[in-house]
């Protein structure tokens, strides 16, 4: 169990960061969609990113405290009311089962990529490591993302300085052609918050609840955020000191991994492995912990777990490059409402 004294804000900001860094992240393909294919304004939206993270981490988890949160279930009905809360909970639920079959799709990848195994292999491997985590309850998710998230950030931020001192970063190249999905520099960043916080809002929820008082939630806010912000910089740089070869890759940071010495691109495959882990255990737990009460019924969560994981398996061949190009983006429009019902319930219900 955890202390009466609650969570830390170091423990906060890595749960934040952990439920954020996933597959997307780590391989670097979310920062070429959303960043690099915009050449040097790319970092003035990491900028953008970088502070909203900060405002709407605080956000979410000031709420969930006060609201005693469980679940994202009382946080968006508290901000968006009834009708419209309804809304964007079945879309946050709908892409907590959607992320889940992600992680798992690319563990596979990774596993049939990096390790010249059977993607299911990859498959089960991730989707019983994630359950079993779950089953434990939140305090079992908040240690599992505190452990992991100091590789992660070491991992890719030393990778970036080494792809920088090894060859000058070419920040003007934009990355790849137009999207449909993704209009400008200023919208991506949008977006890029926007389904990032659907996802973490499942963990900060219960996190704000469980954090030892409000100045934990906002410090552990800040430090989250600029964590991923310094995290994305430097994934940024590293993809652009190879812009022309990435950008058709589906792991792009696997390779500006191997083009330093081939032990660090086993290395960091080890270490995706592991955000990926994080990522998977975030979502998971999101949507057992929305239809099923952890917290009051546990062998009920349990046969949940169990069942979601099955259906993420069957769902995990539609691909994991597909949802980071379509369907990320479009829950990221969908997310942007749940933006604004937080500000309005942060400045408006609370004076």
């Amino acid at each position: 169990m955890m202390s009466k004294k609650g969570v830390s804000s170091l423990k906060v900001a890595a749960a934040y960061i952990g439920t954020v860094v996933g597959a997307g992240f780590a391989t670097g393909q979310e920062i070429l969609q959303f960043f690099n294919r915009f050449g040097a304004f790319g970092l003035a939206g990491i900028l953008i990113a970088t502070i909203m993270f900060i405002v709407f981490g605080y956000f979410v988890m000031a709420l969930g405290r006060k609201l005693n949160s469980r679940s994202h279930l009382e946080i968006i009905k508290y901000s968006g009311g009834k009708e419209l809360g309804a809304i964007i909970d079945l879309v946050i639920t709908v892409f907590l089962f959607g992320s889940f079959t992600a992680m798992i799709a690319g563990t596979g990848a990774l596993f049939s990529q990096q390790f010249n195994l059977p993607p299911l292999t990859g498959n089960i491997v991730m989707a019983v490591l994630a359950t079993v985590t779950v089953l434990t309850g939140i305090n079992g998710v908040i240690n599992s993302l505190s452990f992991v998230v100091p590789f992660l950030l070491t991992a890719v931020i030393g990778t970036g300085l080494f792809s920088i001192i090894s060859s000058r970063p070419d920040i003007n190249a934009a990355a790849i052609g137009e999207s449909s999905l993704i209009a400008n520099w200023f919208v991506s960043a949008v977006l890029y918050v926007s389904y990032n916080i659907i996802i973490s809002t499942a963990v900060l929820s219960p996190l704000g609840s469980e954090a030892q008082d409000i100045r934990a939630v906002r410090n552990g806010a800040v430090l989250g955020g600029l964590g991923l912000g310094l995290g994305a910089v430097m994934i940024y740089f590293a993809l652009s000191c190879s812009i022309s070869e990435v950008t058709d890759l589906e792991v792009p940071m696997i390779y500006i991994a191997g083009g330093i010495h081939p032990a660090i691109q086993t290395a960091y495959a080890a270490v995706l492995a592991a955000e990926i882990y994080t990522t998977a255990v975030a979502s998971l737990y999101g949507f057992v912990s929305r239809i099923s009460d952890i917290r009051r019924h546990p062998v009920k969560s349990r046969i949940a777990a169990a069942e979601v994981t099955v259906a993420a398996l069957l769902a995990s061949q539609f691909g994991f490059s597909n949802l980071v190009k379509y369907l990320y983006p479009a829950v990221g429009y969908c997310g942007i409402t749940l933006l604004v019902c937080l500000i309005f319930a942060k400045f408006k219900r609370e004076n």
